[in-house]
């Protein structure tokens, strides 16, 4: 099956590129830990990373991968490239200025998404400082977007989903090899942002020329083409930016915290987001291109099968992530980061996060699948309304809950909002189109769920009862434990029998 080839390809080297990641989060909590420079790098990188998944990543590709998916079905690669192209021109004619502008308003900007570091001139002025470094990473990230949204449409998934091992792998070799090159660790991970950019780009931009597509910078030209781009991206920009409002609403609360408060946020997500990048991404990148072209050709059938396996593999894979991280959060977070400068203390507290993110993860690898139908549907309005609701809910109850419990509130409200997000998305799908779920569907999702909780109980007597020191040794052993624990749940339960993985691996040796 084309669609689980395509998202064991992406979340495979997802998945490397979050080993990664760890490894750089490893070193950077030995050496930044959770005081002020780290939390005023955490925020400079989240700048580019908000408007790239803004327009590139977030609305550029949802309406973008379906319209050129489009030319290819029922014109030429010709016309398909002429519209990437001017897609491409115009992505450049609008993001060299903003780009620009934005690195000379720095000051204001950061002031705006964390007004509690203005009163900390190290944290404030440090921010400034590394954003204006790493800013330029949105331009260079949002073309490369474009061309990985280009090669996705050909069922070219390897480059884009391989370009993250280069962002980590630049911050990595940033961290160990410049920091006594620079100020401060922080600004010489700030400028390996900015080269990994360019590394990124430069990788996608070779896969496009081995792929023969003629993608060119030339005059932007409003084709009604283009016009129907827009149409369709105004309310994705929309929607996509009021889902990372969120995000920025976390650091905006965070910043009034304690010092280390959205350092522990940043942690706590980087663990959260392995299930979400390997499951969720992987997923709403394959499907995207596939479901599209089903619909365009009036395939109701496939369209529908499309969805109900993308849902089941999702959960299969995200419930059993959300289950371990909530219940061995301390031993998690106490192995990966707790050496150096990152204490006891910050071990406590970024676990407290963790379980709130848990808590949420499975709705919201499954809202990925959900927003894939309604964007191949070419509906970007659907699913901007429902954000926007859940967006004033996030914020309004982020506020109620750090008094109770802390910086762990932001994280527990993010948990509950999922779930509310999922449910809305549910009703408008089932009421507004034709997809549904299949008997398949129905009888293993009650299988998956037991198999879950089977695991978590295995997971909750070892965490509790065994003695197990925070080291890496014992996590693995710790995690390999719950994994053979749910594997053999998920065959007991035949959720998944030894036949359709037969047929699963005779198809993957044929392909």
């Amino acid at each position: 099956m084309k669609l689980i080839k395509a998202m064991a390809t992406v979340a495979g080297l997802t998945g490397a590129s979050r080993i990664l990641g760890f490894v750089r989060d490893i070193l950077t909590a030995a050496i930044l830990g959770a005081g002020p420079i780290a939390d005023a790098f955490f925020v400079a990188l989240k700048l580019p990373n908000f408007f790239r998944r803004v327009t590139a990543e977030g609305a550029f590709s949802v309406a973008f991968i379906p319209l050129y998916s489009e030319r290819l079905e029922k014109e030429n690669q010709d016309s398909a490239s002429l519209f990437a192209s001017n897609a491409f021109s115009i992505m450049v004619f609008f993001l060299v200025p903003f780009t620009i502008l934005a690195m000379v308003a720095m000051p204001a900007i950061i002031y705006a998404i964390a007004p509690g570091f203005h009163d900390e001139p190290l944290r404030y002025d440090t921010a400034v400082e590394l954003g204006r470094i790493t800013f330029p990473y949105l331009l260079l990230m949002s073309l490369t977007a474009l061309m990985g949204g280009i090669l996705n449409a050909h069922n070219r998934f390897f480059p884009f989903a391989s370009a993250p091992i280069f962002f980590n792998l630049c911050l990595i070799i940033a961290l160990l090899l410049f920091t006594k090159f620079t100020e401060t660790a922080g600004h010489a991970m700030a400028y390996g942002v900015f080269a990994a950019g360019i590394t990124q780009f430069l990788w996608l931009l070779y896969f496009i020329k081995r792929q023969k597509i003629r993608l060119r910078l030339k005059r932007p030209e409003f084709t009604s083409n283009i016009k129907r781009l827009f149409k369709l991206m105004g309310p994705g920009v929309l929607g996509a930016g009021v889902m990372h409002i969120n995000l920025f609403a976390d650091l905006i609360i965070g910043s009034t915290l304690a010092a280390g408060s959205i350092s522990y946020l940043y942690y706590a997500d980087r663990l959260n987001q392995l299930p979400l990048g390997m499951v969720g991404i992987a997923v709403g990148t394959a499907l995207l291109p596939m479901l599209s072209r089903a619909i365009s050709s009036g395939d109701k059938a496939e369209a529908q099968n499309l969805f109900n396996r993308s849902l089941e593999i999702c959960l299969l894979l995200a419930l059993p992530a959300a289950v371990a991280l909530f219940i061995i959060p301390q031993s998690l977070m106490g192995a990966l980061f707790e050496r150096g400068e990152f204490t006891s203390q910050d071990t406590a507290m970024a676990s407290q996060v963790l379980m709130g993110y848990a808590f949420g993860l499975p709705a919201y690898i499954a809202v990925k699948v959900f927003s894939t139908a309604y964007w191949s549907n070419q509906d970007t309005m659907s699913p901007v309304k429902i954000s926007i609701f859940i967006t004033v809910i996030n914020i309004i109850l982020s506020l109620i809950l750090i008094k109770p419990f802390g910086v762990a509130g932001i994280a527990i409200s993010t948990g509950l909002v999922g779930w509310l997000q999922l449910i809305l998305l549910y009703r408008g799908l089932m009421t507004k189109t034709d997809f549904r779920f299949d008997a398949r569907f129905k009888r293993v999702i009650f299988k998956i769920i037991i198999s879950a909780i089977l695991m978590g109980v295995m997971l909750w007597v070892a965490d509790n009862y065994i003695n197990l020191s925070n080291d890496i040794f014992n996590l693995v052993l710790l995690v390999m434990a719950g994994a053979i624990t749910y594997a053999v749940a998920v065959m007991g339960t035949k959720a998944v029998s030894v036949g359709e993985l037969r047929t699963f691996l005779s198809k993957k040796k044929k392909a």
